[in-house]
């Protein structure tokens, strides 16, 4: 099992090379959002428990994202691993992820952050914005605050992984091919 957990500030472009990577490695992306969204859309126990915290503004519990993910992971069949995306985003996400793996007889492989100079990436979303109809994509306020709040919370979790020598960085400018090119060498070499 490869099971890689994909880094990177908003608009760097997981979510598109997630696309190329899980049909090139035969992995199952796991967005948090995407799960999210499901579980709500779905009406699922844990969707309904998830919604009772993000109708009054608040952070889903680790608990519930957690369980989610591994459901998740359960209900995936005939993947030779997982692309993580979006999760962990602290140090005790991370060791939850790690216990939950281990139980699997498997482990996080690598974590790779797709880097890229925040100047660019807030043009990107502000471009982004005008076509994808999310609020937080049009503001150049939220925007900078979302890469402060990554900043912050996303350091102590390469840190993490970097002191498992799981952790590189990827340059995240250039073409989609360039960019999918640089993650395959990485992920070739693990």
């Amino acid at each position: 099992m490869v099971n890689i957990v994909l880094f990177g500030k908003p608009g760097a472009g997981k979510g598109t090379q997630a696309e190329f990577l899980k049909g090139k490695y035969n992995l199952t992306h796991l967005s948090t959002g995407d799960i999210f969204r499901f579980n709500i859309k779905n009406d699922t126990a844990l969707g309904r428990w998830a919604k009772t915290y993000i109708d009054k503004g608040d952070l889903v519990p680790d608990e519930v994202t957690i369980k989610m993910l591994e459901d998740a992971v359960d209900n995936s069949h005939g993947t030779s691993g997982f692309l993580f995306d979006g999760f962990p985003r602290t140090i005790a996400q991370a060791e939850a992820l790690d216990t939950f793996l281990e139980s699997k007889g498997w482990k996080v492989t690598a974590t790779i952050a797709l880097e890229a100079d925040d100047e660019i990436l807030v043009q990107r979303l502000l471009e982004r914005g005008k076509t994808s109809g999310r609020a937080d994509d049009q503001d150049e306020e939220k925007i900078r605050n979302r890469y402060q709040e990554y900043n912050e919370k996303t350091a102590p979790l390469m840190d993490f992984y970097a002191q498992q020598h799981k952790f590189y960085p990827v340059d995240g400018i250039g073409s989609i091919a360039e960019i999918t090119e640089r993650l395959s060498n990485v992920i070739d070499t693990l």
